[in-house]
């Protein structure tokens, strides 16, 4: 199946190149560029793309107010953020806003292609350096616990907190089964059932809900 792709940026050159990059993928096409996120609210209604490469910082609608009602509408797309800068308040609110990954716009074309493909396969996908900056963020508490979310911990058995503890470290379904020594197959249909339960839509939002609950708590460095 071919993944039909949006490419958002408020810069003409960094388009061009993504679209380069994207393009020349057999499984990949771009189906459109917009350059602000009032244009890919429109693209997005037209063309029905299955995943949005969406910058943060753009004039009018950010990434950050298109990502949320991206995700938000009928048909939603997946959405892999894309920056040049690193501050934190960002990335949580661009998580938050339902985007399904973060990665770092100097990362290797072959990195960008490979989230692509792990998020439109319905996974999600962080950038390692903003796996730790999220952690370190909460362990010193810059990161506010949303109110009222311990409900949804209600159900876990307790298999499946251990499972969300190895996703909230960023361990990939074969690290977390050497760690707990089940099998990857076990260990998906843990995630699965948690994911559900928790009311999470893929990884990375469980992972904030496991911060936000105070089921993981970091140490302070």
């Amino acid at each position: 199946m071919v993944v039909r792709v949006l490419i958002v940026d408020d810069q003409v050159m960094v388009r061009a190149g993504l679209s380069a990059i994207v393009g020349s993928q057999p499984d990949l096409e771009v189906v459109g560029e917009a350059g602000d996120g009032a244009a890919a609210l429109e693209c997005a209604e037209r063309l029905v793309p299955d995943l949005v490469l969406m910058d943060v910082r753009m004039p009018g609608v950010d990434g950050l107010t298109a990502t949320a009602r991206l995700t938000a509408g009928p048909r939603p797309p997946r959405v892999l953020v894309l920056t040049t800068f690193h501050q934190d308040a960002y990335v949580f609110a661009a998580l938050r806003a339902g985007a399904s990954g973060f990665l770092l716009k100097d990362a290797e074309p072959a990195e960008l292609i490979a989230a692509i493909r792990t998020i439109a396969g319905g996974e999600a996908m962080l950038d390692p350096a903003v796996t730790r900056r999220l952690i370190d963020a909460f362990a010193a508490g810059a990161v506010s616990a949303a109110p009222g979310t311990d409900e949804r911990l209600v159900g876990l058995t307790p298999r499946e907190r251990d499972v969300l503890l190895q996703i909230a470290q960023g361990r990939s379904n074969a690290e977390i089964g050497e760690a707990l020594g089940i099998g990857v197959g076990t260990v998906k249909a843990h995630v699965n059932a948690l994911l559900s339960k928790i009311g999470a839509r893929d990884r990375v939002q469980a992972t904030i809900i496991a911060y936000d609950t105070g089921l993981v708590r970091p140490r302070s460095s």
